[in-house]
């Protein structure tokens, strides 16, 4: 919720201080509109992609994903985008975006209550 609430409110350097400087965030490449995964490194840079999906934020909610506290949205109903993230004491060392169909399939979702 920390995550959910610093993208909402565009708080740049209370995301910061969530993510492992060394985090990865890898998205599938149909969150990326793109031919590839996209991959990428880096506190800094991983917090500008997040900034700049604050729409997605917006209709985000935390879950259990695969046991782990996460993210999803959801449209018309529908698994649309998960986040499973990794972490390491209090930091998000991972951030794996999941969008395409057959990946959101193999996740196990869990309304956080």
């Amino acid at each position: 919720s920390a995550y959910l609430a610093a993208v909402r409110g565009q708080d740049f350097d209370r995301l910061l201080t969530l993510l492992h400087p060394d985090v990865l965030l890898r998205a599938d490449a149909l969150v990326g509109r793109t031919a590839r995964p996209v991959h990428v490194r880096g506190a800094t840079a991983v917090a500008t992609r997040a900034m700049a999906a604050v729409a997605r934020a917006v209709v985000a909610a935390p879950a259990l994903v695969n046991g782990t506290v996460g993210l999803v949205a959801t449209s018309r109903g529908q698994l649309a985008i998960a986040l499973v993230m990794t972490y390491d004491h209090a930091t998000i060392t991972r951030i794996d975006v999941v969008a395409e169909p057959q990946h959101l399939a193999a996740l196990d979702v869990g309304v956080l209550a």
